[in-house]
């Protein structure tokens, strides 16, 4: 049994949605447990410096170098005629 070639339903392009996502910034989570600690504690430095500390320390930490953007849309524009197959003439 000779195998069948895969025919894809007929698409204009074929895409990845948002393959570059932005990442989250780490310190956010720290930001939010600060700001929870300052609504449950009155804004008492005595009681959140710990997580006072631990936010600063990410804020002055060295940024990661962006990732490099994704090229998946660019190979799928160019395999794309290559799985279409010909089409029929009207």
């Amino acid at each position: 049994m000779p195998n069948k070639p895969i025919r894809l339903p007929p698409l204009k392009t074929l895409r990845v949605r948002n393959p570059n996502r932005p990442e989250e910034n780490p310190c956010v989570a720290i930001m939010s447990s600060v700001l929870a600690c300052w609504a449950s504690a009155g804004y008492n430095t005595a009681g959140c410096a710990a997580v006072e500390s631990a936010l600063r320390g990410c804020m002055d930490a060295p940024k990661m170098p962006p990732k490099p953007k994704s090229a998946i849309n660019y190979h799928l524009a160019r395999f794309q005629k290559r799985l279409e197959g010909p089409t029929k003439r009207k």
